[in-house]
């Protein structure tokens, strides 16, 4: 076992080529359509699956669906329920509060189309269940 200062590699891994295979969607939005039965706050009380609609209909709708593009998927309670509804970007991790389909579109144009995050939007980082 090597010592506090000295290198966990070994001369075969260090000459090794590191292949970073490529991701099969540049971009992943995930929608929060999660249903509360109990009465507690979620996103599905503030129509999430409408929204999530109107941006799957959106990204198509720009051409920017499909492979090495953007996927749009539903997702389960994603545990920020407190800023619901949600989305989150991903690979950035940009998390997203949105109130109605043109900050939606917004989010779309921006983020998904040109890269860009929509500072507006951002939900605030302590905000939780």
């Amino acid at each position: 076992m090597p010592g506090m200062n000295e290198s966990m590699t070994s001369p075969i891994a260090d000459s090794m080529p590191v292949a970073t295979p490529a991701s099969y969607y540049q971009r992943h939005i995930f929608f929060c359509l999660n249903e509360r039965s109990n009465g507690e706050e979620c996103c599905a009380k503030h129509d999430a699956q409408a929204a999530f609609d109107h941006c799957k209909a959106r990204v198509k709708a720009a051409g920017l669906a499909g492979p090495g593009q953007v996927r749009v998927n539903k997702a389960g309670c994603l545990d920020r329920c407190a800023a619901g509804p949600v989305v989150v970007v991903y690979p950035e991790a940009v998390w997203y509060s949105y109130v109605d389909v043109s900050d939606i579109d917004e989010i779309v144009e921006s983020h998904l189309k040109n890269g860009q995050v929509v500072q507006r939007l951002l939900t605030p980082a302590h905000l939780g269940r």
